[in-house]
């Protein structure tokens, strides 16, 4: 109890001396604020830009391997001319890879197809730049739909290549603006097609990546009318194969060899034949993602480092200034059994809370950024990244106040008694 009495008398000691010396530890607090704000803001600005491009690239899916002609590179050399004459995945093939990939190594198997610059009408209303999306029944386990009025496709609408329609947010409400658009009609390129379902609103993304928003999903039966699916070349809409893996397969190895298997056995490959298609996983562009921004981070956190350098030299010199000032107190204090730790707790504290007040102050700036309204970048600070600015805070005060508070600590108090 008499240390834990000692401590509190510590940092009592401190702040009565921070608040005789307001002006002075307004100034040698701006110097930590700006480090702090500098480095917390940078990391804030990463991690928002992180996470608005990993929601642009959310359509790709998660723990999804694709199947097409070409793979996804990034970054060195790409030999283009070794993947050219590769054929593209059919419905054929589809129908064959569902058939033996076994059934518990996977939750489902779908194909689909794109083509963009469509325009639909209805009424006197049309929507222009449109893409239409040819999906099997099991797209929506391999990608998300998220359907917030009507439904999904009935398994016999797609088998029947039936003429209906999910449509995004900005479509229903363009085509329909003064009432639902569930079970009404559109036109596009000679084919009527019945909105059966809405999705939910993404809004604005960061990337120029496809949105639900102006997306148009209808089964690839009723697709196939419109546009012939490619078996090769750059013609008509190419078709993608995706394999959606289970939770109990994280790193998805089984499947991805399943897939191998099924696909070499499908095209009739022979044993020392080199694969004639490519598997693409999600995890590839995750990778870079975390690869670039681990760099922009590593480079913006030396940045800010030299920012919070000269915030701890500011708080250092303060302090040795402090105790040229205070000399007197302390060998007064001493000479009345003040303990060595008691000397140093006090100085110590006085550099911690100047730290933590410049630190606190710090991340007050870079919360009022997170509050500026923004269209497709929404910034965010994480909890994190509060304790990391409040933990530098205070490794910043004991790196800053160690020296002068031990030179404190350990003065003879005759001599400090005697100082003026």
């Amino acid at each position: 109890m008499k240390t834990l009495r000692l401590v509190l008398e510590s940092f009592r000691f401190a702040w009565q001396a921070l608040r005789a010396n307001l002006l002075r530890t307004i100034l040698s607090l701006l110097g930590v604020t700006v480090g702090i704000f500098a480095i917390i803001a940078v990391f804030t600005v990463v991690d928002s830009l992180e996470a608005s491009i990993r929601q642009s690239m959310n359509f790709v899916g998660d723990k999804v391997i694709y199947v097409q002609k070409w793979p996804w590179a990034f970054g060195g050399e790409y030999p283009w001319w070794k993947y050219f004459n590769r054929p593209l995945p059919t419905q054929r093939e589809f129908r064959s890879l569902q058939r033996l990939l076994p059934a518990d190594s996977h939750r489902g198997v779908a194909l689909f197809a794109a083509q963009g610059g469509n325009t639909l009408k209805a009424g006197d209303n049309s929507v222009e730049s449109v893409a239409l999306q040819g999906v099997t029944f099991d797209f929506r386990r391999v990608s998300d739909v998220p359907v917030t009025e009507g439904r999904y496709f009935l398994p016999q609408e797609v088998e029947g290549a039936a003429n209906v329609a999910i449509v995004g947010y900005d479509i229903a409400h363009n085509l329909y603006p003064n009432g639902s658009a569930l079970g009404k009609v559109f036109r596009t390129r000679g084919q009527k097609f019945t909105i059966v379902g809405v999705m939910e609103k993404e809004g604005k993304k960061l990337l120029d990546t496809p949105s639900n928003d102006t997306n148009v999903l209808v089964p690839v039966g009723a697709f196939s009318k419109i546009f012939a699916i490619s078996t090769g070349g750059f013609t008509g809409a190419q078709a993608i194969l995706a394999v959606k893996g289970r939770d109990d397969d994280p790193g998805l190895q089984n499947l991805e060899s399943e897939i191998r298997g099924a696909m070499r056995n499908i095209r009739g490959l022979k044993p020392r034949e080199e694969d004639n298609f490519a598997l693409n996983r999600p995890e590839m562009l995750a990778d870079a993602i975390t690869k670039l921004f681990s760099v922009i981070g590593l480079v913006g956190a030396v940045i800010g480092s030299f920012a919070i350098l000269v915030g701890g030299f500011g708080i250092a010199n303060i302090m040795f200034v402090s105790v040229k000032e205070r000399t007197n107190i302390i060998g007064i204090q001493k000479s009345l059994g003040a303990k060595n730790y008691f000397i140093l707790f006090q100085f110590l504290f006085e550099a911690v809370f100047l730290c933590l007040i410049g630190g606190a102050a710090g991340l007050f700036l870079v919360y009022l950024i997170t509050l500026v309204p923004q269209d497709s970048l929404k910034v965010f600070m994480s909890m994190n990244r509060i304790v990391l600015g409040l933990s530098l805070s205070v490794v910043i005060g004991v790196l800053s106040g160690i020296i002068p508070a031990v030179l404190a600590s350990n003065m003879d108090p005759v001599i400090a008694i005697r100082s003026k």
